[in-house]
């Protein structure tokens, strides 16, 4: 069985930069055994499955370890693989997946998702999050990840994290997050749980940093950066119950999957 294979950089507008996720085209879904083992064999943070269903999309993400509910970079990927490979000629796409359905529009040549907003609720800070950071963050939140918050970009820059004390944290990852110099915000991601240590820029971290700096900064148009050694740029907007997360994407291969029927 051939499957189209691409491989998008996301939230960047150069090769080598932001996220890596691959897309896979799918004519009907595979076994999840199949998904599983086709995104270990890629390797990335997450391997996005997309199936057409007349006008609109299933979507499903999948990192080397485990299926995940919500991914942001990878669901960029695939928006912007089905606006120039397959010529999707709406100016909108609906995706319908794990966490309800979710948008991708064309905006120029960024594009702009449509995700629930995860709003965090405060919390203490758990002994395994200020051992695993080597640091007690300024401030602690809770959603589906734990929001470490610090004083300056350098602090969360300066971060060395001890990867197995955060895998034992009670949550998919830890955000660590300060105020920007050149932008509203920055922040950076680790899920050592899901198989991903450091994540280079994670769009689904923001449905939750985006509320949070909204209310803190008292706007609700933010542009944020990604402080990983790939880097990423978001250009966020808090709606209410959702979040618009926008960011521009590079191909940087196209290929197929030979999958044994």
């Amino acid at each position: 069985m051939t499957i189209p294979y691409d491989q998008v950089d996301a939230f960047t507008d150069h090769v080598f930069g932001g996220n890596p996720a691959g897309v896979c085209l799918l004519p009907a879904w595979l076994p999840d055994a199949m998904l599983q083992k086709i995104a270990l064999e890629n390797n990335l943070s997450e391997t996005a499955f997309v199936v057409r269903k007349g006008d609109d999309f299933e979507l499903r993400w999948m990192t080397p370890s485990v299926e995940v509910d919500l991914c942001g970079h990878a669901t960029l990927a695939a928006a912007f693989v089905i606006f120039s490979e397959l010529k999707y000629a709406a100016p909108e796409i609906r995706f319908h997946t794990k966490s309800g359905a979710l948008g991708a529009r064309r905006d120029g040549a960024r594009i702009t998702l449509d995700f629930p907003a995860m709003k965090a609720v405060r919390s203490d800070v758990p002994a395994a999050l200020a051992s695993g950071l080597g640091w007690i963050p300024r401030e602690c939140w809770k959603t589906r990840d734990y929001l470490a918050v610090f004083e300056t970009p350098e602090e969360v820059l300066s971060l060395t994290p001890e990867f197995a004390q955060l895998a034992a944290l009670d949550c998919l990852g830890v955000i660590a997050t300060a105020p920007g110099r050149d932008c509203d915000f920055v922040s950076r991601f680790f899920a050592p749980g899901a198989g991903i240590p450091e994540d280079p820029v994670t769009g689904s971290a923001h449905s939750t940093l985006t509320p949070y700096w909204a209310a803190r900064l008292g706007k609700t148009h933010l542009h944020a950066k990604q402080l990983s050694a790939r880097g990423g740029e978001l250009w966020l907007e808090d709606r209410g119950e959702r979040v618009g997360i926008g960011g521009n994407c590079v191909l940087y291969s196209r290929s197929q999957l030979e999958i044994p029927a």
